[in-house]
């Protein structure tokens, strides 16, 4: 395993074209010798861009994307490959792996579909959150451990309860070290902090990560920052659901959904 930076600026380095070295700063919450899965999904879009930059009059915006987490992801080098699997000039299907050690650790699904000007019916019956001035800051890293919630800046309303709050989080750091990012890349690489602002037992007696992430966008989200109005159930046989609807400063763009497995800490 090669020893993340230990005071870094950014979530990765770029060790080679598809090569990525992340930092400390990407340390997992359930446990800090892993990736927290939020920026690592930020990075997917970061090498999705790269893959699409050859074609920049390509007309087409991500609309969908959906990552399984197909094992546990070290604190590792890791290599990504994009490949279109459907092309079209109106509706494309991309797929993204991402390898550690050569063993597949996550694989993404995007689909692309055609920009064209709906704003004369753009609507959505989703309510604002409140601005992240008006907001109070929450400690998070009281609650998660890691380098991740560590670089982060969340702000949640003194409304949240057990299974059901709102936040907002932006972040310090880059994506990666020395290269500009998309918006949409920084926004998802935020979200999946979702499945731990509303919390619905603690992290020290329960475990519920997540084994996939699911974002669907009706519009392009602009930071800097990534607001989310998240509910969190559990059922009776050690499943759960996070249900996020994603806001940017503007107003609501989508929605993310993330299946939980949830078990007793072993302690327990």
């Amino acid at each position: 395993m090669t020893t993340p930076t230990a005071s870094p600026d950014s979530y990765y380095q770029r060790v080679g074209e598809h090569r990525y070295k992340p930092t400390a700063l990407a340390g997992g919450a359930w446990n800090v010798d892993e990736q927290h899965f939020s920026p690592l999904a930020g990075l997917t879009v970061h090498a999705i861009d790269h893959h699409l930059a050859d074609r920049p009059d390509h007309g087409l915006t991500l609309a969908r994307i959906s990552y399984d987490i197909l094992g546990r992801i070290a604190l590792d080098e890791c290599e990504i490959t994009v490949e279109t699997l459907r092309p079209g000039r109106t509706v494309e299907l991309l797929e993204a792996v991402v390898t550690i050690a050569d063993r597949p650790v996550v694989r993404a699904r995007a689909w692309l579909l055609a920009t064209l000007d709906t704003a004369a019916v753009a609507d959505t019956p989703d309510g604002r959150l409140p601005a992240p001035e008006d907001v109070e800051p929450w400690a998070m890293d009281e609650l998660w451990d890691g380098g991740y919630i560590s670089s982060i800046e969340v702000r949640q309303p003194a409304s949240a309860r057990p299974g059901r709050a709102s936040a907002w989080i932006r972040s310090r750091a880059e994506l990666v070290a020395g290269e500009p990012s998309s918006p949409l890349a920084s926004f998802l690489a935020l979200v999946d902090t979702a499945n731990g602002i509303a919390v619905q037992q603690p992290p020290t007696a329960w475990m519920y990560p997540n084994v996939d992430l699911t974002v669907h966008l009706h519009r392009r989200p602009q930071g800097p920052w990534t607001g989310l109005d998240t509910t969190v159930s559990f059922g009776p046989d050690g499943l759960g659901v996070t249900s996020t609807v994603l806001h940017d400063l503007t107003g609501p763009v989508g929605r993310a959904e993330q299946i939980l497995t949830v078990r007793p800490q072993p302690s327990h």
